[in-house]
């Protein structure tokens, strides 16, 4: 796919919607009105609860292949990111829409010690079924040890199963999963892996650019939907960190032109 230049990008923008705002006047609060609508999709639409009882009636048949199927003295085992794969944190997100901040351990962590995220739709069925079958559980997830007992209380009021130190796997010094994937290999044959970013999946994923992710998309297509699945969410992820060329750190002036910069437009003639 082709896209356009910055300049050309903006100027499309500018045309369709008006003068493009300066950096000094263009403000994070301005940044979080894009969430609004990937924000009121997840909260709102039938379609988005859909996809995720899709992705958990998928999960449930190839764990039954894999039941089936296996052989050797492991046991089999599922690892599932936590956010926005088996719990939804779009109360969160909302929150920011309308302030003028961003994503920060400042609003984060209290968000997690408030326990207040909701089930995904069909995860905490798909899960106790897994754990019923004999198969462990394990949480891989970003969130730090700071948000340990927050997470805990959350998954367990929830209703999730095997929600304990063994099986709750946080983020330590690095946010690659690798070593945590692993640890787990060592001892189990993981059946599933499910996530809402590609890095829950694979470092083939992990700070790359986005024709890299790409590359690697592909690469792995015969394991979407058979060994890894992924869950929708269009309200933040490594996508968007390709997006700024990595840059997190870019003005949101900046981060708004790189978007759009990405955008691929229909010009009439």
């Amino acid at each position: 796919m082709q896209y356009k230049t910055l300049t050309s990008a903006v100027l499309a923008a500018s045309v369709a919607m008006g003068p493009v705002a300066q950096a000094d006047e263009y403000s994070t609060r301005d940044l979080n009105e894009q969430l609004v609508m990937a924000t009121l999709w997840m909260q709102a639409s039938a379609e988005f609860r859909a996809l995720s009882y899709q992705a958990f009636n998928v999960a449930r048949m190839q764990l039954d292949k894999a039941l089936a199927n296996h052989k050797g003295d492991k046991k089999l085992a599922i690892a599932v990111d936590v956010d926005e794969t088996i719990v939804d944190n779009t109360a969160y997100e909302a929150y920011l829409i309308g302030n003028d901040f961003g994503y920060s351990s400042k609003t984060w962590t209290p968000w997690m010690a408030a326990a207040e995220a909701t089930a995904m739709p069909g995860a905490v069925e798909f899960l106790n079924y897994a754990a019923d079958k004999g198969v462990e559980v394990f949480y891989v997830t970003n969130r730090k040890v700071v948000g340990k007992e927050g997470t805990m209380k959350n998954l367990k009021a929830l209703g999730f199963p095997h929600v304990d130190d063994k099986h709750l796997m946080m983020r330590t010094k690095s946010s690659s999963k690798a070593a945590r994937r692993q640890a787990i290999l060592a001892e189990y044959d993981i059946a599933l892996m499910m996530g809402d970013n590609l890095n829950d999946f694979s470092d083939d994923f992990y700070k790359k650019s986005m024709d890299e992710r790409y590359a690697a998309t592909d690469k792995h297509k015969a394991k979407w939907g058979t060994e890894w699945i992924v869950l929708p969410n269009p309200t933040y992820g490594a996508w968007e960190g390709a997006v700024y060329n990595g840059n997190w750190k870019a003005s949101p002036a900046e981060k708004d032109q790189m978007r759009k910069q990405h955008l691929h437009r229909w010009q009439p003639k």
